[in-house]
Order: C-alpha cells, then sequence, then structure tokens
C-alpha cells in the first residue's frame, strides 16, 4: 500500500488544469533538522516538506482521518488519483512560494455544552498540504512548549491535564481561576500569531505558505468571506498554530510562579484563596488583551471552588479524599443523548437499538471511564437498562401480548397477569419487579448491551 501511494505521489506527469499558477522548481533535498529551541529553523523547511516519506505519511493521515469535501467538493477518497495528476505542479508552487489554498467552507456542529461550533473545512487537497507542514513544524515546536500545556499534543491527553489538575488541588490550590476566552479560534490576531512563528521559521515560504491559509477566506451560504483574524478549526494546522500563540500565556504564568492546566483554550490556574484568584484571573485579562489581542470571556470566567467548575467533563468530589468525578453537565448531555437513542418512536427492534447505543457508550466509557467514583457509573448501568425495559414493554402494546412475552420468559401467570393489568406507564412499569424478574442485567449482557462499570 506505502508503495502504491509513492507511485501516486511521484510518477505524475505535468497536470494541466488541476494545479493552481505552477512557478519555479525546487530541488527537493530534505534540509537538515535543527534544534526546536532555537529562535529560526533552516532556510529549507518548504523541501522537507515536499520530501517523499513525509508526503506519504501525510497523505496515509489524511485518508485515515477521512472528513467532508471542501468547497471543491473533492473527496479523501479521490486525493491520491487527485496527486498522481497534478502533484508536480503542486510542487513546484509549494517549492516556488506561490500555493494559494482555497477558502474554507464553513459548517456549524452542535457544541456539547449547547450552542453551535463554527467549522472550515479546508479542501482535502490542503488538508493534505497542512498535514505534510504540520509534521515537519510539530516535532520542532512542540518540545519547546510548557509542560504544562496538554491539548493537541503527541504523547499527552485530557485524562493528564485532568490528574494534573487534581494534583494541584490535592497540594493545597483549592481555588480555582477558570479562564475561557472569547470565540478564540476565531479572534486570533494574525500579525500577533505570525510574529510568533516568524521567530521559528526563517523559510519565507514557509510563512507565506501559512499567511496564506490564515487568509483563505471562509465561504458559507455560497459566498465567500476574507479572514482577517482567527485560526478555523477543521485543519490539522490549526492546533499547532493556537498552541504556539497560547505558549505566551504558559510562560508569563510560569514566570509568575502559578499552578496551572492547559489544554487548548480551556486554561485553569490554581491558588490558595478566593483574593489571590481575583487577582491573577484580573492580571491574566490584562495580560491576555495587551499582549496577544485576546479577550476574556467575563460570564464564562469564574474564580471558585474546583468543586464548583467543569474541566474537561470533570469535576472533583468535596471532603477529605479529593476524586475525579464526571461533572453535571456532562451527565446530563449522556442521558439526552440515550434517551434520543432508546425512544420508543424510532420503530426499532431492541437489536438495532443497542448495535446504536454500544458503540456511544463504548466511547463514552473510555473517556469518562476515568472517573473514580465507580457508583456513578453503575446507576448509569441501572438506568440504561431501565429504559431498555421500558422501550420493550411500549413495543409489546397490548396486554394479551405483554403477558405471553413475560410468560415466555419465565414469569408465572399470576405475576404476568399483575403486570399486565397495572394501570402504570412504560417509565414506572419498567421498574416494576415483575419486568425486572422478567428482563435481568444478564439478559441485556447476553444481547450485546456494554456496561459502563465493568467494561
Amino acid at each position: 500500500m506505502r508503495q502504491k501511494r509513492q507511485r501516486e505521489l511521484t510518477s505524475g506527469e505535468e497536470g494541466t488544469g488541476g494545479a493552481r499558477s505552477p512557478s519555479a522548481e525546487g530541488t527537493g533535498t530534505p534540509a537538515t533538522t535543527q534544534d526546536p529551541g532555537s529562535p529560526a529553523t533552516t532556510e529549507k523547511l518548504m523541501e522537507e516538506v515536499c520530501a517523499r516519506n513525509n508526503l506519504l505519511n501525510a497523505l496515509a493521515k489524511v485518508q485515515s482521518n477521512k472528513g467532508s469535501p471542501g468547497v471543491d467538493g473533492m473527496t479523501v477518497a479521490r486525493l491520491a488519483t487527485h496527486l498522481k495528476k497534478h502533484w508536480p505542479a503542486v510542487r513546484d508552487q509549494l517549492l516556488g512560494g506561490t500555493y494559494q489554498p482555497l477558502p474554507v467552507k464553513r459548517v456549524e456542529i452542535p457544541k456539547s455544552g449547547g450552542g453551535m461550533r463554527k467549522l472550515g473545512i479546508p479542501t482535502a487537497l490542503d488538508r493534505f498540504v497542512q498535514q505534510a507542514l504540520l509534521q515537519v513544524l510539530q516535532p520542532r515546536w512542540d518540545p519547546t512548549f510548557s509542560e504544562h500545556s496538554y491539548g493537541f499534543r503527541p504523547g499527552r491527553s485530557q485524562h493528564q491535564a485532568i490528574t494534573a489538575a487534581q494534583r494541584n488541588i490535592s497540594e493545597g490550590f483549592g481555588w480555582v481561576v477558570d479562564i475561557d476566552l472569547e470565540k478564540f479560534f476565531d479572534r486570533v490576531n494574525h500579525d500577533v500569531l505570525m510574529g510568533r512563528v516568524a521567530k521559528r521559521v526563517a523559510d519565507k515560504r514557509v510563512l507565506k505558505l501559512i499567511r496564506a491559509f490564515l487568509n483563505a477566506g471562509v465561504m458559507e451560504d455560497g459566498l465567500v468571506s476574507p479572514s482577517e483574524e482567527g485560526t478555523p478549526q477543521g485543519g490539522p494546522l490549526s492546533p499547532l498554530l493556537s498552541n504556539l500563540l497560547l505558549d505566551d500565556l504558559d510562560r508569563e504564568l510560569e514566570l509568575r510562579g502559578h499552578r496551572f492546566v492547559r489544554y487548548a483554550d480551556d486554561c485553569n490556574v490554581y491558588v490558595r484563596s478566593e483574593r489571590a484568584g481575583l487577582r491573577v484571573k484580573d492580571g491574566i485579562t490584562r495580560f491576555l488583551a495587551k499582549k496577544l489581542k485576546l479577550k476574556v470571556n467575563e460570564e464564562k470566567s469564574a474564580v471558585a471552588r474546583p468543586q464548583d467548575r467543569k474541566f474537561l467533563g470533570f469535576s472533583f468530589t468535596s471532603g477529605r479524599t479529593l476524586k475525579r468525578c464526571i461533572a453535571p453537565k456532562a451527565l446530563d448531555r449522556f442521558k439526552d443523548e440515550v434517551r434520543d437513542r432508546t425512544r420508543a418512536g424510532r420503530g426499532r427492534s431492541l437489536q438495532q437499538t443497542i448495535e446504536d447505543l454500544a458503540p456511544y457508550l463504548r466511547g463514552w466509557r473510555a473517556y469518562f471511564g476515568f472517573c473514580e467514583t465507580r457508583s456513578v457509573l453503575r446507576e448509569l448501568d441501572a438506568w440504561i437498562r431501565r429504559r431498555l425495559r421500558c422501550l420493550l414493554w411500549t413495543q409489546w402494546k397490548t396486554g394479551p401480548n405483554r403477558a405471553a412475552e413475560l410468560r415466555r420468559r419465565g414469569v408465572g401467570w399470576t405475576q404476568a397477569a399483575t403486570a399486565v393489568g397495572s394501570n402504570r406507564g412504560p417509565w414506572r412499569m419498567s421498574a416494576h419487579g415483575t419486568i425486572h424478574a422478567a428482563l435481568p442485567s444478564k439478559f441485556f449482557r447476553a444481547v450485546g448491551l456494554p456496561s459502563l462499570a465493568h467494561g
């Protein structure tokens, strides 16, 4: 498969019609990697971006991520074929510093906490170029970032960020300054960001390419708007650029000696008193506005006890033993999703419902199973089984059919008749002892329902 991609990237003739303004040729000679901590790296970064192995890895990554088409309608599945024909011309543009990205396609997706999040979907070709560029820049930049930064970094995770937060609280820093940046990805100042990039990149073609991605524009409802600020979420390069900009915040907090944890634009600073927290919050707000041209969302930011705030979907218990627990809003979102997937009106069998529900439960458990309050997971397991019992009771519909289903599951005549004769609604009946006996926990395990507590 790797050899096939290699041929696709190198065997095509000069393309016609698929490239954008071809220009000067490049050497294709990879430059020597320098110390990632140096202010500016080699002037031949673009040759490394266009190196064969880097391109093959970028193509594999974009293909594995899949994703929707951009404004040109080209799918990821067609990308390799497009590159086979047009790569020589695209390569000339990159090496000549004339590559021009297309506008991103604006889409909106629901936020987990309500509202809509705007994403910008680059074309498949632009995603490929961004990924190739990311693979060259990230190994240089990432080692220089703060140890307190966890978002979108190799070998770092949300769970590690939550553990670090828990450690700070357990060591006596019992107040949190919860900083929320207002529309961060939409408000990034391009000149401020490019100033940070220029300190690390000497290759003017790379600087020009990154600026071109920032200025590519946004297509929404068929109209293209210029991008005067912001780095649209959705492209491979955006997280690295956001970490580069917010590294200034990290260094400032370190300089002031603060305990903090940052995951992307979610930043929590831990202090010993409310008074200290208010002072820190004011200082951070001024720093962000003056140095990075960023605004703190006052409505969503706060100085509070960690138990009263959420961080990456988690919170913490009160009392002598500090434990990770699932934030109430995360639990509410989970229940809303399960309710939607187990509605009787969807016209699906129990097996079809479980097949739809199971992947969601496994994914949710993989993340929120990190909590230390296992009783909550057991309660959720019981609640899900009750939802499914309610679904079956509703689907059985008539008294005779319900009685027959109960009898088939080992319930005696008297018990079945009593249950069927009840005037309780389906939800109340789902907690009835007879229904529980007919549809015990082992029944749901047998038909493939995953457990949150015992996964």
